[in-house]
């Protein structure tokens, strides 16, 4: 996305609020090879933007540096956003700061992982 600090105006916000919705549907689509939790309910999307011109811009993580899946999953990322209906382009950049960790789990994952969602 080339103007990642663009302003959008609060209808900007509204109009694309349902592509928001639909782009968290397809994150939630791609699941972690060695966690049977999809990234989005790990915590491994730390930042999704949408400019006017309807790029994607997402900053993720995985749970390990050293993940031997990376380039699959995020090839994964890639394709599942850009096949969401009105996205143009899809950005991503990858980082490890700050490094995922147990907390960043949503709810669902918890429950998910047998993991109480009142503990953090």
């Amino acid at each position: 996305m080339s103007e990642q600090n663009e302003i959008l105006t609060p209808e900007d916000v509204k109009e694309l609020a349902p592509l928001y919705d639909a782009v968290i549907l397809a994150l939630k689509q791609v699941y972690d090879p060695e966690i049977p939790v999809n990234i989005y309910d790990l915590g491994l999307i730390y930042e999704l933007n949408i400019s006017k011109a309807r790029e994607v811009y997402i900053k993720m993580t995985f749970t390990a540096p050293n993940c031997p899946m990376a380039d699959e999953v995020m090839a994964d990322v890639q394709n599942s956003v850009e096949m969401t209906p009105g996205v143009k382009k899809c950005t991503i950049e990858l980082t490890f700061e700050p490094v995922w960790d147990q907390s960043m789990l949503s709810d669902e994952a918890r429950v998910a992982l047998g993991m109480d969602p009142e503990l953090e």
